[in-house]
Order: C-alpha cells, then sequence, then structure tokens
C-alpha cells in the first residue's frame, strides 16, 4: 500500500519558512516529511534533494558521515533559489535500521569499511527503498526535478518510478579526517560520484 498524506504545516527555520508535509505509510507506520519552499506545483526541474534519516548525522552533528552537512546545505540551496523541495524519508542506515547501524559503527571501529560492516551483519551495502517517493511528488504535483545528490543509483531508482531527472547536481561538503575512509568507500564501492561531476551518464 502506497504512502498516503495526512497534514501539512508551516516550519520556519533559519534558512528559510518550508511548508511541512507529513506522509504515513500504513504497512509500517513510518512516517515520511516533504520540505517545499516556494511555488513548484507543475513546475519543471524543481531543485530537490532526496535525504534518508540520519539521526547521529542530520540531530547530533556526527562527523563520521557527511548526512548532516547534505541535508544544511541542500536547505540553504533551495533557500537562495527560493523554490525546492526536500523529501526526508525514515530509512536510518541506508535501510537497516539505527541498531543495526550502531552495530555497523562499532564493526567500523574495529576496522571495517561501511560496506563490509553492512554485510558482516546479514545485510546487503544499501537497503533503501525509493517507492514511497512517487506518491510523495504525486501528491506535490512534482514530475521533474534537479536532484542534489552524489548517487547515480539514487537517480536510476527515482527515475524507474516515473521521475524525470534531467540534471543531477553534485552536493559535495561535511568532509574531514573522521569521513575520509567512509566517502572514499561510497565512491570506490557504492559508486558515488564526486569532484562536482554533474552530468548524467
Amino acid at each position: 500500500m502506497p504512502v498516503v498524506y495526512v497534514a501539512s504545516c508551516k516550519l520556519p527555520t533559519k534558512h528559510a519558512e518550508f511548508t511541512m508535509h507529513i506522509f504515513e505509510d500504513p504497512e509500517t507506520g513510518k512516517e515520511h516529511v516533504a520540505l517545499v519552499l516556494g511555488e513548484t506545483r507543475g513546475k519543471d526541474n524543481v531543485l530537490c534533494r532526496v535525504h534518508s534519516e540520519c539521526l547521529t548525522g542530520d540531530s547530533l552533528f556526527s562527523m563520521r558521515c557527511d548526512c548532516g552537512s547534505q541535508l544544511e546545505l541542500a536547505m540553504s540551496r533551495i533557500s537562495e533559489a527560493g523554490a525546492g523541495v526536500i523529501l526526508y524519508l525514515r530509512q536510518e542506515g541506508r535501510g537497516i535500521g539505527l541498531v543495526n547501524k550502531i552495530r555497523a559503527y562499532e564493526l567500523q571501529d574495529k576496522g571495517a569499511d561501511t560496506v563490509e560492516a553492512n554485510e558482516r551483519l546479514g545485510f546487503d551495502a544499501d537497503l533503501r527503498d525509493y517507492t514511497m517517493c512517487k506518491n510523495m511528488f504525486r501528491h506535490l504535483e512534482i514530475s521533474k526535478i534537479c536532484l542534489m545528490t552524489n548517487n547515480p543509483l539514487k537517480v536510476k531508482a527515482l527515475e524507474k518510478l516515473g521521475i524525470e531527472i534531467p540534471q543531477r547536481v553534485p552536493i559535495e561538503t561535511g568532509q574531514n579526517d573522521h569521513n575520509a575512509r567512509y566517502l572514499a568507500t561510497k565512491a570506490g564501492k557504492l559508486g558515488h560520484l564526486f569532484g562536482n561531476k554533474s552530468k548524467l551518464s
């Protein structure tokens, strides 16, 4: 069963006043969020970030990843542009949940990289599901986006859902000594693109 729209409210932030739309998955009970700024309904090439929840990075300012920095930059860019949308998806740890994410961190502390840690716990490297985005975008009347991501697999996943993505916008930020190996693994094993390459290929 697809996610369903529940309610909306104003969300003032240091970047801008967004409208927050809440959606619920009836099967899992998980709630997903769309943050919208400006006039986006029916518009082409809407600036967009599809962001999976990261408690440690988004809320606790962890330097082990670049998630919080990416969310912050996405909000800032949308504010500067005057319009855009962020889909905030409740799928922690690339889909394995918070408890298993911390177990994976424990393995990383002992020498494993992020992919190896997930695999040792019996998970694939990335279990995220983007099917909820289809109904979220449909409710928002958005079908063509400029996607802020470094992950070409995310582009392909959304395109399979019927979302047109004429441009991938690199979102490189938050690099530091604590996440250097993590970012290298994302590039080397997960195919993430760095170096500000925006061409889709």
